[in-house]
């Protein structure tokens, strides 16, 4: 596409240039042999009146004082007795000529022919010259105006596939072009909506999950010491272990849903590198805080190992990094360290903070201090929980949000105890 926005676009210019370069450079090259002729015809005519002077006095004119006065000129003078006077050097090859004559007086002068030509080459050398200008300004012009039109569309198709493989997390950019602004806007309504709409599925597993959990435990226990207590009937415990049969079956299906309530679908939470993710993050956001005066700085511990989905992190790095751009100011800072249980990210900035009537809420849904949709921290909230971390506000003024992941040793050692069944 910005191939054929720069073509379509340096086409136009280009045409337009020519259409006009093309006649100029007729029309000056008519104009000037049109003044070398009229100025030759101006020249003989007062070459006639100068004769006439000495004519006047008995004496013939002087070539040598008329050759000095026209130098690049070769004049030809017929006196009224029918002698020639020349005045200047015979002009080789050809010749642009003016008569002019009286009753006994004619005066012929010569212009060498390449002298016009040759100025009518440097004037057209000049057209030519601009034009090339035009052409390489309107081909700097095409090409910003294509880059313009085609990297806001790159990163909506971006954002879109994004969207598409369960990434819900808004951008905010916009570009500037209305049209694009609009589709960005929309992009960015739908992202929240289907981050919304996440969190509401899982909510729903896990609490459909917990809701069913006991009753169905009941049931099972119901079931075992009707089995047991059939001493005699066969039918009875024919019937009831196989509804035993299927009442562990059900646990079944709840224990996926629960697992499915704990674990995001856009991926399931694993020994991750925090420091690649934090990179890119940082590489992504750098420019944006870069055009408000803005700078972020990593520091702390590296090289640190977390158990958590790659690209949770990412949406709730991202997601405090947005909220550091629109309420915090000055320099954040992305500090990593190792605690005795957890891997922790925080990310703090040098604003006013967070007021103190906001700080116990901040994380509840629809709450924002500046106007936002108050989405934000909550779904980064419920983004964390999935993989068994928290988001907590750890400072308030200036504000610190702090990421608490789970190390390696206390992931594999948690998983032992799910795996090992209660003592």
């Amino acid at each position: 596409m910005r191939r054929r926005i720069l073509l379509s676009t340096l086409g136009v210019a280009v045409t337009a240039i020519l259409l006009l370069g093309i006649p100029l450079a007729w029309v000056v090259s008519k104009l000037i042999y049109d003044d070398a002729k009229q100025s030759l015809n101006i020249t003989a005519a007062g070459l006639i009146k100068e004769v006439e002077v000495p004519l006047g006095r008995g004496e013939r004119p002087d070539p040598g004082q008329i050759a000095r006065a026209y130098p690049h000129l070769y004049i030809e003078i017929r006196l009224p007795d029918g002698s020639t006077e020349t005045a200047g050097r015979a002009i080789p090859g050809e010749t642009m000529s003016a008569t002019s004559t009286t009753d006994d007086i004619t005066v012929t002068v010569h212009r060498a022919y390449a002298e016009v030509r040759d100025e009518v080459l440097r004037q057209l050398l000049l057209i030519a010259s601009l034009i090339l200008l035009g052409v390489a300004i309107a081909t700097v012009l095409a090409i910003l105006l294509a880059r313009r039109l085609t990297l806001p569309l790159v990163d909506l198709v971006e954002t879109a596939e994004r969207l598409g493989t369960g990434n819900a997390r808004p951008r905010r950019r916009r570009y500037g072009i209305p049209e694009v602004d609009t589709v960005a806007e929309v992009l960015d309504t739908s992202a929240v909506r289907i981050a919304d709409l996440l969190a509401s599925s899982r909510e729903f597993a896990s609490d459909a999950s917990h809701q069913l959990r006991t009753p169905l435990t009941a049931l099972t226990m119901r079931l075992e010491e009707m089995v047991e207590a059939a001493d005699y009937p066969d039918v009875v415990r024919e019937e009831g272990q196989a509804a035993l049969a299927q009442a562990e079956r059900l646990v079944a299906v709840v224990e996926q849903l629960l697992a499915r309530a704990k674990h995001d679908r856009t991926g399931q939470a694993v020994p991750t590198a925090i420091d690649l993710v934090i990179e890119q993050q940082i590489e992504e956001w750098r420019p944006i805080f870069a055009r408000e005066g803005r700078a972020i700085h990593l520091e702390g511990d590296a090289d640190l190992v977390s158990v958590v989905t790659p690209s949770c992190l990412s949406q709730i790095l991202a997601t405090l990094l947005d909220n550091s751009l629109m309420h915090g100011s000055g320099t954040v800072t992305l500090a990593t360290r190792l605690t005795r249980q957890n891997v922790v990210v925080e990310v703090g900035d040098e604003g006013p903070g967070v007021a103190p009537e906001l700080a116990k809420k901040i994380f509840e849904r629809s709450v924002s201090g500046a106007g936002g949709t108050g989405l934000g921290l909550y779904l980064a909230r419920s983004l964390a929980a999935v993989d068994g971390g928290r988001l907590e506000l750890v400072q308030a003024r200036p504000a610190v949000f702090a990421f608490f992941m789970r190390r390696r040793e206390e992931a594999r050692l948690a998983h032992e105890r799910v795996v090992s069944g209660p003592v």
